[in-house]
């Protein structure tokens, strides 16, 4: 097992790739400039953003791997390992890097909302593809923050160079919703694997031994990260996961309550519930009606 080498500063990243540092907190790499490699993994404790133009070997992200296609954006934030296995080939990487750490955008509208860029805790494979038009767009978004890095800091500096950032994270969520979009066939798939996963698991046993589904849980059955999972359902249905999830066991619910032999009670209790009064007040929420005026009506 090789060592992962901790990345905690933008200084510690531009060392190990062989770059000056310009700007303590944010730094802008164009991987033509660097020199070839074999192996890394890193652990970072910073925000990185990859442009990769060319295939370049096999990243490992966490213990996925994943083989780049041209034009590929890759988001990482601080607390994921990530490397390159080049199975021993020197390899000569082709792309750009934007780096930056936390302390960057602490107090800025950017820090307040970085949650909101779901993709920065997608899997390496559910990585962002862009098209020639798109790329420039994003290349243009790297050119405007290495100029402001390049000038003197003074202070407009943080406040241009974080907004620049924030538009660049914009194009992204705008591209990766025209990604969810033109990959219609497969989502339509994941939705179809979804709503049998859910069918198989009402209908086992899996309700008393685990509980109700979770979203994490369901991503992970779907070999899908939970947020990308989540975007997904989202951008699909119009509805999150969670809501999609509730949507069906009410429905079996519904069709557990038409046996006038179950209590309500042993209902909640097939369906994964710990405490009647849960199912009940959630089937209240969902349909406007506790299970049992939901049975006198039926």
């Amino acid at each position: 097992m090789k060592d992962i080498e901790r990345i905690d500063t933008v200084r510690q990243y531009n060392e190990s790739m062989g770059v000056d540092t310009l700007h303590p907190l944010v730094s802008v790499v164009n991987f033509d400039e660097i020199p070839t490699y074999q192996y890394f993994r890193r652990y970072m404790g910073v925000y990185a953003i990859f442009l990769k133009y060319i295939k370049c070997g096999n990243m490992r992200y966490g213990c996925q791997p994943y083989d780049y296609e041209d034009g590929t954006l890759v988001f990482i934030s601080p607390g994921q390992v990530y490397g390159i296995d080049s199975k021993g080939e020197i390899i000569k990487p082709s792309g750009k890097a934007l780096v930056f750490h936390p302390d960057l955008i602490v107090g800025t509208h950017l820090g307040k909302h970085i949650k909101d860029y779901s993709f920065f805790s997608y899997d390496v494979n559910e990585a962002l593809h862009l098209s020639k038009k798109e790329r420039a767009n994003i290349n243009d978004c790297f050119e405007k923050i290495a100029s402001e890095i390049d000038m003197n800091i003074d202070k407009h500096s943080k406040t241009l160079i974080v907004s620049n950032i924030e538009l660049f994270l914009n194009y992204c969520m705008r591209f990766y919703d025209r990604q969810f979009i033109t990959r219609t066939n497969i989502n339509h798939d994941i939705l179809v694997r979804f709503e049998n996963l859910l069918n198989d698991y009402f209908k086992s046993d899996l309700t008393q031994n685990l509980g109700l589904p979770s979203v994490a849980w369901c991503a992970e059955q779907l070999h899908l990260s939970p947020n990308y999972f989540g975007d997904l359902i989202k951008k699909e249905t119009g509805n999150t996961a969670l809501d999609y999830i509730q949507s069906k066991l009410i429905d079996e619910a519904k069709i557990k309550i038409f046996d006038p032999f179950k209590s309500i009670s042993n209902i909640a209790d097939e369906l994964g519930f710990k405490y009647q009064q849960h199912f009940t007040r959630l089937f209240k929420q969902r349909t406007g009606m506790t299970p049992n005026e939901y049975r006198k009506r039926c």
